[in-house]
């Protein structure tokens, strides 16, 4: 969440939910940066929860304004935050019932009713169409080609003949990955850069190589008589395995295993993906114009929604797929299944996704000998798999490509979303690039520009 103040207009660039040990994200996510009632707008880039999961509660406590984001973007947090609320909401309740002592009890840091009353204040802005924020503020949402409606945005304040521009990168998406258009390129000019930085310190393998990886592991697993479990994120990552897995069984490369995604809100955001075939790559249109669908709706992908249902799933023998949320491994159905297969030895865990600190996906990674889920231990004894290539956020190499033609023009770049390596390692790549002014800052600090 990122405070921009201009001559009375107060606005913010996102506004996202902390994810990661309990205590420490309650606090920070019952903070905000300003009072809700001073903030006039948001300007949201993407719907992913890290990015706007605090919106409801900035609802809650007096928002009053707006909040423009890309069509896609609205509709899907229009199953996002109300799933987010759900989320507290039972968070809230099991640790009142389990955990908490008489002057322990938590509220929800918002509800359902209050994610729904969020609704109201979206406001949809096309791609490449500049809306005006103010007497001399504009701004424009551009291609960042993260997930479904993610958007860069620019602003651009005109003052006494005079023009500056700011170019927020939202999360940056990479070139050349299934379904979604390529960030786009080159980027206009601007005089200051706030740009993630998740994968600033690496490079990914290729998405093409995912696939295979993923076929091969799957095969392993059936003829091995066990299961496949996928943590997911709902938005993105399930769509992709589920257009590689439809790919693979039409190309006759990988016999046909029953696939369940075991989530409403991952179901949820398939619809909203088939719904605005205007953000598909010229592949994924061709295969929608001649197939219809990506997303095996009506043919091999059964999608879960009722909870009998997402039960009958552990009492299966036979080898399947199972693609459940959330995509850390922190709440949902996912925990369901860990807790009913990590102990088993023919089993997968296959990670598809970043795990942040602190979560249970992340332990998993870690390969932990043991793991905590609802309150017991089990011993981790399911093959782990790791396959980083699907990841949405750029790399080094995206990073390099976006940035060398803009990099010598700016005045200054800040540099935010990532751990304790990524941000230097991305000053270092913007100051080879010609930036020389790279700024890492500090929740609460201010600069004029």
């Amino acid at each position: 969440m990122h405070v921009l103040r201009h001559d009375g207009l107060t606005l913010s660039l996102d506004c996202g939910l902390y994810q990661g040990r309990r205590e420490e994200s309650r606090q920070l996510n019952q903070q905000f940066p300003v009072r809700p009632g001073e903030l006039g707008m948001v300007l949201l880039s993407h719907a992913h929860i890290d990015h706007s999961g605090r919106l409801p509660g900035l609802v809650k406590h007096g928002f009053g304004g707006r909040i423009f984001a890309t069509p896609p973007t609205c509709d899907l947090c229009g199953v996002l935050l109300p799933d987010s609320a759900h989320i507290q909401e039972e968070d809230a309740r099991f640790w009142n019932e389990k955990r908490a002592t008489d002057g322990g009890r938590i509220q929800p840091l918002y509800t359902v009713e209050d994610a729904r009353a969020t609704m109201p204040h979206f406001e949809s802005i096309s791609y490449n169409t500049q809306f005006r924020l103010g007497s001399d503020c504009w701004a424009t949402f551009i291609e960042a080609g993260h997930i479904l409606g993610s958007g860069m945005v620019i602003l651009e304040i005109n003052r006494n003949g005079r023009s500056r521009r700011i170019l927020f990168t939202g999360d940056a998406g990479r070139f050349q990955v299934p379904i979604l258009k390529d960030p786009t390129e080159p980027l206009p000019e601007c005089d200051y850069l706030i740009t993630e930085c998740t994968y600033a310190d690496r490079r990914h393998e290729n998405p093409t190589d995912m696939k295979e990886r993923l076929c091969r592991i799957i095969t392993e697993t059936r003829r091995g008589g066990g299961k496949v479990i996928i943590p997911a994120f709902s938005v993105g990552r399930t769509q992709t395995i589920i257009y590689f897995l439809i790919q693979l069984f039409m190309e006759g490369r990988l016999e046909e295993v029953p696939v369940f995604v075991d989530s409403p809100l991952s179901t949820a955001a398939t619809e909203v993906f088939a719904r605005h075939p205007e953000c598909y790559d010229r592949e994924a249109l061709q295969t929608w114009g001649r197939e219809g669908d990506l997303f095996g709706r009506s043919g091999p992908v059964r999608y879960i929604t009722e909870v009998d249902e997402s039960k009958a799933l552990n009492d299966m023998r036979e080898p399947c797929v199972i693609l459940a949320a959330s995509g850390m491994c922190e709440a949902g159905r996912i925990l369901h299944h860990l807790k009913n297969h990590v102990a088993n030895e023919k089993d997968t865990i296959c990670i598809v996704g970043f795990m942040a600190q602190h979560t249970l996906g992340r332990r998993i990674v870690e390969r932990r000998e043991e793991l905590r889920i609802f309150g017991r231990t089990y011993p981790l004894l399911a093959r782990v798999e790791i396959l980083n290539g699907f990841s949405a956020h750029a790399d080094v190499d995206d990073f390099r490509r976006l940035y060398t033609p803009l990099a010598g023009r700016l005045k200054r770049a800040f540099v935010v979303h990532g751990e304790q390596k990524q941000p230097p390692a991305m000053r270092a790549l913007l100051q080879e690039l010609g930036c020389r002014d790279v700024v890492i800052p500090s929740p609460g600090d201010r600069f004029s520009i």
